[in-house]
């Protein structure tokens, strides 16, 4: 019982929600500070999670740099795109779900790349396929065929980057 106990317990967990406890609580107090510490236990042990595959994921920092300078500037562009598209006078376009398949061979890569897919105005990954390696995407604007192939080029480019930035270009 104990030693499932130790394996549960992530002190730097309980640090960080200790931090996040202070942020809402928005003082910093002897109170606050052990409020947020009994909290941050009982959360670690009562809610475990699973520790975090890191074997073999090496990453390419230049091109992780690289792709965050872009991603940033796509956000902008993207977000730019989503107002003009929700603030102009003529009807709202079409939208679509597709199905895109991904070639990411690790589970923690495709993870990172819904996140940075989800997080761009625009389009939003509604179903990942772990079996088949397959997204199902909601696209946002989908009046043509060059839209809808515009956005699936958009999500391979991003497979080509993680692979790039962490398999390694497998």
């Amino acid at each position: 019982m104990l030693s499932g106990l130790s394996n549960r317990f992530r002190p730097w967990s309980v640090v960080w929600l200790t931090f996040m406890w202070l942020l809402l609580m928005g003082e910093i107090s002897w109170g606050n500070v052990v409020a947020g510490l009994a909290l941050g236990t009982i959360i670690v042990l009562a809610l475990p999670l699973p520790p975090i595959p890191r074997s073999g994921n090496r990453v390419n920092w230049l091109k992780l740099a690289a792709f965050m300078a872009e991603w940033f500037w796509d956000l902008l562009t993207a977000s730019a795109k989503v107002v003009w598209l929700s603030l102009r006078r003529a009807p709202q376009p079409r939208n679509a779900i597709l199905r895109v398949p991904m070639r990411l061979s690790n589970e923690m890569v495709l993870y990172l790349a819904a996140c940075a897919y989800n997080l761009q105005p625009g389009g939003t990954a509604t179903d990942i396929d772990l079996a088949n390696r397959e997204w199902t995407i909601h696209v946002l604007h989908a009046e043509t065929d060059e839209d809808i192939a515009r956005e699936i080029a958009n999500v391979e480019k991003l497979e080509r980057q993680m692979i790039a930035i962490f398999e390694g270009g497998r």
